[in-house]
């Protein structure tokens, strides 16, 4: 029995050896491990976090072509030149379908009695003035008070003759004789520049079925373009709107002479 106790003794030692070497080993290989399972878990974490937004942000960049386009610029007059400013030419105004056109519109401001639309054909205030200056006292009150004031009487005057509807009336000639206008002198007239002047423009329009018609007393040019300056007669038997030579039927234009 004494010699088998060592031999059990020894055994028992070596497994005891093994054991610790075993239990070191396995520590030694944690240890190892450990830093390892550190960095995958390091990587997935930051792979988490770079994947659900919360690492640094991506930039996308568009790049847009702009559409380049050619604009011409709008020229707008913002001032204009009233022909009452510029001098006067002895160019004699057409009487074919200019001289038309301005007495159709005189005739619709009668119809209307517009004292808007009948001024857009009446004789400028600026060229009044060249005209008058120097030659009247005060040119400007002539013009407002004595040509202005009786144009507006007038223009009552007329519309009245076209009867109780006057917008039914409907123009159907202007007659005009183009012998009758005559250049009119600087100086006479008592003006100091010179103009075109023509007497007795009709106007013949028809109302109910019948052809009637009146006279345009008096228009004078300014440059190339006639001007209504007296639409009844000048002078007059008394200061109150008068109709010039108002006929059933057409009349005939005229007659010449005057100023």
């Amino acid at each position: 029995m004494n010699q088998r106790r060592p031999e059990v003794r020894l055994t028992r030692q070596s497994s005891y050896e093994r054991h610790r070497r075993a239990s070191e080993l396995a520590r030694r290989r944690r240890q190892r491990l450990f830093p390892l399972l550190g960095a995958i878990v390091l990587l997935v974490i930051t792979i988490a976090v770079l994947t659900s937004g919360g690492g640094t942000p991506s930039t996308t960049t568009t790049t847009t072509t702009p559409t380049h386009r050619t604009t011409t610029p709008v020229t707008t007059s913002t001032t204009t030149t009233d022909p009452g400013l510029l001098a006067q030419t002895s160019t004699e105004p057409s009487t074919g379908a200019p001289l038309t056109a301005q007495m159709t519109t005189l005739f619709h401001a009668i119809q209307t009695d517009s004292h808007t639309e009948a001024m857009s054909v009446f004789f400028p205030k600026s060229a009044y003035l060249q005209m008058k200056t120097g030659m009247l006292a005060d040119p400007s009150a002539d013009y407002e008070s004595r040509l202005v004031g009786f144009y507006d009487l007038d223009l009552a005057a007329y519309n009245h003759q076209l009867g109780a509807a006057p917008t039914s009336t409907r123009l159907t000639q202007v007659l005009v004789n183009p012998s009758d206008a005559a250049w009119i002198s600087p100086g006479t007239c008592e003006n100091k520049v010179g103009y075109w002047h023509l007497p007795g423009v009709r106007l013949v329009y028809l109302s109910g079925g019948t052809t009637y018609s009146f006279r345009v007393a008096s228009l004078i040019s300014w440059r190339d373009t006639w001007s209504v300056v007296h639409l009844g007669p000048n002078p007059r038997p008394s200061n109150v709107g008068t109709v010039d030579d108002p006929q059933t039927g057409p009349g005939t234009p005229g007659p010449p002479g005057g100023c």
